[in-house]
């Protein structure tokens, strides 16, 4: 994710292009700190590369999260993650490419945390199954009322979709650790961009490699 705490940096284009040798697949950026016109330039580099391109809505009220919503419509990003208006969103993107995740349990605040319990969570990964969402995004690592792993494998029981792990991974062990409870893929931003994902290399392009290689 082209992100440092929850808002999209404002030099995208230039780590784009920093890290464009290492063939990334799956490149992403949230719906705050960048105008419209330069997130869509940023997408349209981002499909540039060749890889799938997220969106993943951070805003804090329900109007902003539909507006986010519009934005992923009209732009054409490959995935739309967070927000739980899920009914709302999954009829403006209906009729689209846009694969839809949303968050289950209850997220507040900026940067976004995550309250409910493992039971919730479970819950709401099937309902949004069955509403037909691509699966949900999960912000494990963001848990204030339960054990992050124990959520990633409650949500794994509700979830015959994607399962994405969004915000705080930061480490070789949390990765491992998803892996092992059934998660299918996580985003990465600030502990790359602010070089504390391997604090003793000094690259972004390095920082980047390491999660490659953790995810081997």
């Amino acid at each position: 994710m082209l992100t440092r705490a929850d808002r999209t940096v404002r030099d995208g284009l230039d780590v784009l292009e920093d890290i464009r040798s290492l063939g990334l697949r799956h490149i992403g950026f949230k719906d705050i700190g960048i105008e419209p016109a330069a997130l869509a330039e940023l997408h349209r580099a981002v499909k540039a590369t060749g890889a799938t391109s997220y969106l993943e809505v951070v805003s804090t009220t329900p109007e902003s999260c539909l507006q986010s919503a519009r934005v992923a419509r009209e732009l054409g990003v490959d995935r739309l993650l967070g927000g739980t208006q899920v009914e709302e969103i999954l009829g403006i993107l209906a009729g689209t490419q846009v694969q839809y995740l949303p968050f289950p349990g209850k997220p507040f605040g900026h940067p976004t945390q995550l309250g409910g319990t493992a039971e919730a969570v479970e819950a709401d990964c099937k309902r949004f199954a069955a509403m037909g969402a691509a699966g949900v995004d999960l912000l494990a690592y963001r848990a204030t009322e339960a054990e992050p792993i124990e959520l990633v494998r409650a949500a794994r029981r509700g979830t015959p979709g994607t399962l994405l792990v969004a915000g705080a991974v930061k480490n070789v062990e949390q990765i491992r650790a998803l892996k092992e409870a059934g998660a299918d893929a996580f985003t990465v931003g600030s502990a790359v961009l602010d070089g504390s994902f391997v604090p003793n290399v000094g690259s972004l392009r390095s920082q980047l490699r390491a999660v490659l290689d953790a995810c081997s």
